[in-house]
């Protein structure tokens, strides 16, 4: 099996246990993995905005099952995991708003902490798990502003509620890891995945900057912008999911070896600031898209922000694929077509297949 690209055969037949399957992260995976002859069980909350990714390309049609439930509850949890009796389990379910996470700490903590606990308990129960990939991000980072990035062995930390929530899910995974999934008996190594800013086609999510762009040029509105100057690890989606799916084949085959964190970052040079990435989507959608900045008083969110994935590049052969400016025209591109009413399932396997070649 070559480590470095995304094995098809690998994957066909697997039984995957997906949580998160209705975001939009999520839902470009699930059509991956299905599309790759994977059997998944998918665990999650009904998608929250109109439209979806989930709905438009018609998941709970070609997943095996779509289990609408709250990871918070670890009996329905447990159950649905057990009835599934997956190989592989892909933990992306989560509360994944830094705003959010201000006006609503106390769910934020209870989802990304206690849903990672609840989802680590019941993998204990399944006997033909063989690899697990719980799903942080970038900002569990303890962020020093630093222009280098951050290695995985960083110390965990986060200043907002939702990156300091996702910091602890990491600690409550090597804790796990240490203490259920590293005895002589277990045959389920698990690691955790840390991605940048994702962005592509598809999401309609609330208070991130694509989403927002795409709304504001879509109703010939100016985009408002909080922080035009700070910088984020831009990647577009199939980058991470490559890296989570690279990362899960090399779980299933080499066990413990892989069993820790990862970075799936973009190139230094896609490190860009929010201002070049909106300049490229104005250049790219055309018309009369333009921009102009939020004079209010904001939350503390980071400005500069890098992740450093030399370990996935050295041990998996992971790199990216796409830089920015390809991202943004792969978003335009999937959009345009969404407002013709193409097919977008076919629209979305093309850039899949797109991505696997490049």
């Amino acid at each position: 099996m070559n480590l470095a690209k995304v094995d098809s055969l690998f994957w066909k037949g697997k039984k995957v246990f997906l949580t998160g399957h209705t975001g939009f992260k999520g839902s470009w995976l699930s059509l991956w993995l299905s599309s790759m002859g994977a059997e998944v069980a998918g665990y999650a909350l009904a998608p929250n905005t109109t439209p979806n990714l989930f709905d438009v390309l018609n998941i709970k049609g070609q997943i095996k099952t779509s289990h609408i439930a709250d990871i918070r509850n670890l009996e329905i949890l447990k159950s649905a995991m057990l009835e599934a009796s997956p190989d592989i389990l892909i933990h992306m379910a989560a509360q994944p708003l830094v705003r959010y996470s201000y006006e609503n700490p106390v769910e934020t903590y209870a989802v990304n902490v206690m849903g990672t606990v609840n989802v680590l308990e019941s993998a204990r129960k399944i006997q033909s798990l063989r690899a697990t990939v719980v799903v942080t991000t970038d900002k569990c980072y303890e962020n020093k502003e630093w222009v280098w990035g951050y290695r995985e062995n960083e110390p965990m930390g986060g200043h907002d509620p939702y990156s300091n929530s996702k910091g602890c899910a990491e600690l409550v995974t090597s804790a796990y890891r240490q203490s259920f999934f590293n005895l002589a008996d277990n045959h389920n190594a698990v690691a955790s995945a840390r991605a940048g800013n994702v962005i592509g086609g598809g999401d309609w999510s609330i208070d991130r900057l694509i989403p927002d762009a795409i709304k504001a040029f879509e109703a010939n509105q100016s985009l408002t912008i909080r922080n035009p100057l700070a910088t984020r690890p831009w990647q577009h989606v199939l980058e991470p999911l490559s890296g989570y799916l690279i990362l899960a084949q090399g779980l299933y085959e080499k066990g413990g070896s892989l069993a820790s964190g990862w970075n799936f970052g973009p190139r230094d040079e896609d490190n860009r600031s929010v201002q070049e990435v909106i300049d490229l989507m104005i250049s790219g959608w055309g018309g009369a898209a333009q921009w102009e900045r939020d004079g209010a008083g904001q939350p503390h969110e980071a400005n500069l922000l890098k992740l450093d994935c030399s370990k996935a590049r050295q041990q998996l052969g992971w790199v990216p694929k796409w830089d920015l400016e390809t991202a943004i025209k792969k978003i335009v591109e999937w959009q345009k077509s969404f407002q013709g009413n193409a097919n977008m399932r076919d629209v979305s396997l093309a850039q899949i297949n797109q991505y696997t070649n490049t």
